[in-house]
């Protein structure tokens, strides 16, 4: 009876993921995707979500919902062609698959694919298979949409540092099918004699023996990236040293025009400030890549994407949008924030804020953190937020 109830179970999934699948064409809130019961699914339509939405501050006719809560400590998002999104997290240690079961534009249930895993904060998906990072190994979870409710997982890479300072990974497969990896700098200053530390690597995950390649260094720490639709270029964001006051250095926006660059860390801050411990042990700052565009100190730039989506309107097409995490040790807090700015090849321009509130600037208290930023297939814009454990949804309707 048990194993009957098995392939019961398996029948009903695979047939409810069939079912979906002639969906998928259809925009996002209109599409219903149901799941068999199972011992790491809850339902979430009603659980209850700390937020403060009358507080966020947003363009003309953009409103923000709760698109799923009960997320503890939400972190980076990716999402399947179906519509299912995979969340990791980071103090945690989970990792979740949240799906609006009804298509009526808000989660209905909540799967957890994993348990006390070491920061999983990285999630990417690519043919049919999630990928998690942790800090010192890739981990993937094979056809995950015909086994959420019996996950398993294998190791593909366990030979990243340990080190937790910085460990933790944002994830993303680019258009040449490779993973991108960063490694954090294992601390807020120092020269490593490791070149790992302080990059961003790419992995082939289908080779048999997969190896790092190091494609960027001088890469302090990154926790979000993003190619550029129209030039297939890489931009990634980076969180500037800390201890050297208030106002320095700034946070990055970086564009990579080709593999090998060096963006200055530890020897250059922002593009021109000298590290006063490190900086003569490097060369002048025009032997590194300057920012972009330099985003404010201490905002902890993280999650940032392309808009590629046509529910906003046409002028943030192939906009990017940042989710500023906010800063930890500044005397007057800054970041708690998505900004958007506009880019043109190698140049960003025009930084304004697309949506604020999450911080009280008077009583100087956070009540949420951005941390990344999704599109949805109808062009709706999910946010992740590890404070108040939630994911809220954007939309914009002109009437």
């Amino acid at each position: 009876m048990k194993y009957l109830s098995q392939i019961s179970t398996a029948l009903g999934l695979a047939i409810t993921l069939f079912s979906f699948g002639c969906e998928q064409n259809k925009k996002a809130e209109a599409q219903s995707f149901t799941t068999p019961n199972s011992a790491n699914k809850r339902n979430i339509s009603t659980a209850k979500a700390d937020v403060k939405l009358d507080k966020i501050i947003l363009p003309a006719n953009f409103k923000i919902d709760v698109w799923a809560a009960d997320i503890p400590n939400a972190r980076e998002m990716a999402i399947s062609d179906e519509g299912v999104l995979f969340v990791g997290s980071r103090q945690e240690g989970n990792v979740y698959a949240v799906i609006d079961e009804d298509g009526d534009g808000k989660a209905d249930t909540k799967f957890t694919l994993a348990e006390d895993l070491q920061m999983p904060n990285g999630v990417a998906y690519k043919d049919g298979d999630l990928y998690v990072a942790e800090v010192s190994r890739i981990i993937r979870f094979k056809d995950i949409l015909n086994n959420l409710n019996t996950p398993k997982y294998e190791v593909i890479f366990d030979e990243y540092p340990t080190e937790t300072h910085h460990g933790w990974k944002f994830i993303a497969f680019g258009p040449d099918g490779k993973l991108y990896v960063p490694v954090g700098a294992p601390c807020n200053i120092c020269k490593s004699d490791d070149e790992i530390f302080a990059s961003i690597t790419r992995i082939d995950v289908d080779s048999p023996n997969p190896t790092p390649e190091i494609y960027a260094h001088g890469v302090r720490n990154s926790v979000g990236f993003d190619w550029d639709p129209t030039t297939g270029d890489m931009w990634f964001t980076d969180n500037g040293r800390d201890m050297l006051g208030d106002d320095v250095p700034n946070c990055e926006l970086n564009h990579i025009s080709e593999a090998g660059q060096h963006f200055g860390y530890p020897y250059w801050h922002e593009g021109s400030v000298k590290d006063p411990e490190f900086g003569d042990q490097g060369g002048p700052a025009s032997d590194y890549v300057a920012p972009a565009a330099k985003m404010g100190a201490h905002v902890a730039p993280l999650g940032m994407r392309f808009y590629e989506g046509s529910m906003f309107p046409t002028e943030y097409k192939n906009q990017v949008i940042v989710a500023k995490h906010g800063s930890w040790n500044r005397r007057k807090k800054s970041g708690y924030v998505l900004t958007s700015l506009k880019v043109d090849g190698s140049t960003a321009s025009g930084e304004k804020d697309f949506a604020t509130g999450w911080l009280d600037e008077e009583a100087q208290e956070a009540w949420g953190r951005p941390v990344d930023v999704q599109e949805l297939k109808d062009g709706s814009l999910l946010i992740s937020d590890d404070m108040a454990g939630v994911i809220y949804r954007v939309t914009y309707s002109a009437n």
